[in-house]
């Protein structure tokens, strides 16, 4: 029977277990120690900034990062809508408003003329926002230059959402360095794991420190135990740095992996009829955290979430894009700004046609060929008119997958 295969699972490069035993064996159990202090500086040196803090996951980096920043009740942050909901989670963990801004075609990220929009009508009420949260989407980065020239016009600093997108890049420089603070995690399905985690990134001294203080539960200077302000328990575990360790050793060859599984979907799946895959801009290198399409199901006699449970009944897991914020019932009072070139929300449009496939690095090939005539034989069945295409002429075009069907 075929093993079910998953969008993205863990994949452990081998050398795990040697930094988690010396955990063990000098007894650093506790959110300090030596795989912390080594986790940190390799993680500031692989993305080219002054230093990083690792925290117990992506959502509390970015709730440190807002606080560090001085996110306050009833402030407003504006944050892209088309993402997972901890990228605005954090908002309202401190009591402030999001303000949802949409997504562009191009990058299908922050769409930076809704952003400027939304700027200029907040400067003119005198409620400009505390602060901005671009997320870098499936591993695409944002219009970073575009968003930051804008960002800093205004005088509002950036929160980079990267959480999806390690090891990517935009104009030669690492996604996560563009804002004043950058966010990465290390969750179990991510490019890289730590099981659970995260990590703050920046160039700016004082915030780093701030951050490692504000995580250890804003402990005084003091020979006992006093507190002036809210803390928080979000320092990495000396065992889960030492994972993540060996997991960053092996980032790059996890990049190139994820972007030959999407090369193979692109190739056997870019003939389909109505089939779009994520664009990927000039001047940038997505790390393909998941290979994302959008496909025109008006040629088809089916719907999304029929197409989902389909592949589900042949041991495929397969998933909807991100559904926008600004949709989601927990932010309905929120206020949003469409993108000002498309009458109907890019966001909302993506959402509707878009569609998640398994894009593992341990993926064996036979299972990506699995995923291919899987998906070819479901959009055969389902189409209004004639078949269009044969999954036969297209599987096996790739000398990688060739040796599998013969």
């Amino acid at each position: 029977m075929n093993q079910r295969i998953l969008l993205s699972t863990p994949h452990m490069s081998g050398n795990e277990k040697k930094y988690i035993d010396e955990a063990f064996e000098s007894n650093w159990i506790a959110p300090l120690g030596p795989n912390v202090d080594s986790f940190e500086k390799e993680i500031a040196t692989y993305n080219g900034v002054k230093g990083a803090s690792v925290t117990s996951s992506g959502t509390a980096a970015i709730h440190l990062a807002l606080a560090l920043l001085g996110v306050c009740k009833d402030d407003a942050v504006f944050v892209s809508s088309f993402t997972f909901v901890a990228s605005a989670n954090p908002v309202l963990y401190l009591g402030a408003e999001p303000v949802f801004i949409d997504s562009e075609e191009d990058t299908w990220n922050m769409s930076p003329e809704a952003l400027e929009v939304a700027l200029a009508e907040a400067k003119s009420s005198n409620r400009m926002p505390k602060a901005i949260v671009v997320v870098n989407l499936y591993g695409q980065s944002a219009k970073m230059k575009e968003l930051t020239d804008i960002a800093q016009a205004y005088n509002v600093p950036i929160v980079e959402d990267a959480a999806e997108s390690l090891g990517s890049t935009y104009k030669n420089k690492k996604s996560g360095t563009f804002g004043t603070i950058g966010i990465y995690s290390f969750n179990g399905n991510k490019i890289i794991t730590t099981s659970g985690g995260g990590a703050l990134v920046s160039d700016d001294d004082e915030l780093l420190v701030r951050a490692k203080f504000l995580a250890t539960q804003a402990k005084d200077d003091a020979p006992y135990y006093q507190h002036s302000q809210v803390g928080y328990n979000y320092r990495m575990s000396n065992v889960v740095a030492g994972i993540g360790r060996a997991q960053l050793e092996v980032l790059d060859e996890r990049v190139n992996k994820r972007r030959e599984v999407f090369s193979i979907y692109q190739q056997e799946l870019g003939g389909i009829q109505g089939v779009q895959f994520m664009p990927e801009m000039n001047e940038t290198k997505s790390n393909r955290w998941l290979t994302t399409l959008t496909l025109d199901w008006e040629k088809y006699n089916i719907l999304p979430q029929e197409f989902i449970s389909k592949m589900d009944a042949v041991g495929i897991e397969t998933r909807l894009l991100w559904k926008p914020l600004h949709l989601q019932p927990l932010f309905a009072d929120s206020k949003f700004y469409k993108d000002p070139h498309s009458q109907i929300p890019v966001s909302e449009k993506l959402f509707d046609a878009g569609l998640c496939l398994p894009s593992g690095t341990n993926m064996a090939e036979f299972d990506q060929l699995r995923v291919i005539t899987e998906m070819k034989k479901i959009l055969n069945s389902s189409r209004k008119h004639v078949h269009v295409f044969s999954w036969n002429k297209k599987i096996g075009s790739n000398s990688k997958l060739k040796h599998k069907i013969n």
